[in-house]
């Protein structure tokens, strides 16, 4: 990773891994249809469908069905329009926009559930990595942030439906899917060619597809071999150093199971836009708040929601990282976040 610039987005993105862009150069050299019945055709249909279980696998969703689109924005539409669901406060807008009404959350950004089999929830919280407890029967559960970083099995979790997308576990951008368990209706928004079966028409993006199944596989093994612990180390560390160099800090969620890369920090009387500037200019990715809201910083919704004014929801950052941070990287962005939070207080004094 490079010394001049840090990248401390991974919530956002996450870059894309070696396996994945190996994998996708492999799918470009196909040239048959999935749907297609000739010989390149069943190649390409082959490389779908082993995609297809890997993913499963790496998920816990065997017997489950994995039906591909565009990212989870569009699974979060074809799991949610029409079914007059109610979401936490704190939902992802991907999924909130097709929600009737939000469910109120407490200080630390958890739900208490009525009717699960009308609730749409997510499982970690993209902005806070607080991470909620799904009750069973649950409708939907937006899967896109803890997919890769945490454990867990879709089988297990008990939901009928799960948001996944590729390029928060270091695939390409441009796919994701919807896990649908066995039996459960999923009426296409997208008519035509009968793809997916039935539930999403449309040539499949067999290249993406291909690329999210290998950072799928690799995402599983990192998790296995620890990786992600040693991630939720570095991000305590980082939390320690920016407390102690400035007490008045508020690190949202601390105390909260959260995923183990995210740190939420707010800094009073330092806007978050003007934070991620200076860390920009100073060589370090940072963000203040969700990755889609077409590039604007605003207030965050989802810290109002928590019971935060809208004042310090505007003075809040996100910092996530990922694996290959070393120890050196977040005490280097430790030392250059407090030596300009020290500049912005003496401005404003």
């Amino acid at each position: 990773m490079s010394m001049t610039r840090l990248y401390l987005d991974w919530n956002a993105t996450a870059p894309l891994r070696p396996e994945a862009k190996a994998a996708m150069v492999a799918a470009m050299e196909l040239v048959g249809n999935p749907s297609s019945v000739h010989a390149e055709g069943r190649a390409a249909k082959s490389l779908l469908e082993k995609s297809r279980a890997k993913i499963a696998a790496a998920l816990g969703a065997e017997g489950a069905d994995i039906v591909f689109t565009s990212g989870a924005t569009e699974a979060a539409a074809l799991a949610c329009a029409g079914r007059g669901l109610v979401c936490a406060a704190v939902e992802h807008d991907a999924v909130a926009a097709w929600c009737e009404s939000s469910l109120p959350v407490d200080g630390q950004g958890r739900v208490a559930v009525g009717d699960p089999t009308r609730t749409a929830l997510q499982l970690a919280n993209s902005e806070t990595g607080v991470m909620q407890e799904l009750p069973a029967g649950l409708a939907v559960s937006d899967l896109t942030q803890a997919f890769g970083k945490v454990p867990f099995a879709f089988n297990w979790l008990g939901c009928e439906m799960g948001l996944i997308s590729a390029h928060k576990l270091g695939g390409p951008k441009g796919i994701g899917a919807l896990v649908v368990r066995q039996g459960v209706e999923v009426p296409p928004q997208m008519k035509g060619g009968g793809q997916e079966m039935g539930r999403r028409a449309g040539t499949e993006n067999l290249i993406g597809i291909a690329g999210f199944a290998a950072a799928a596989e690799a995402a599983a093994r990192d998790l296995a071999n620890g990786v992600w612990d040693e991630v939720a180390e570095l991000r305590n560390i980082l939390e320690l150093q920016l407390s102690a160099a400035a007490i008045e800090t508020i690190s949202v969620g601390n105390g909260s199971p959260r995923l183990p890369n995210t740190l939420c920090l707010i800094a009073p009387g330092w806007k978050g836009e003007t934070q991620v500037m200076a860390m920009d200019l100073a060589g370090f990715a940072v963000s203040a708040g969700s990755a889609c809201s077409s590039g604007k910083v605003r207030a965050s919704r989802v810290l109002t929601a928590m019971g935060f004014s809208e004042t310090l929801a505007a003075q809040a950052i996100r910092v996530s990282i990922g694996p290959g941070v070393r120890q050196d990287d977040v005490l280097r962005f430790g030392d250059a976040w407090t030596a300009a939070y020290a500049k912005a207080r003496a401005r404003a004094a």
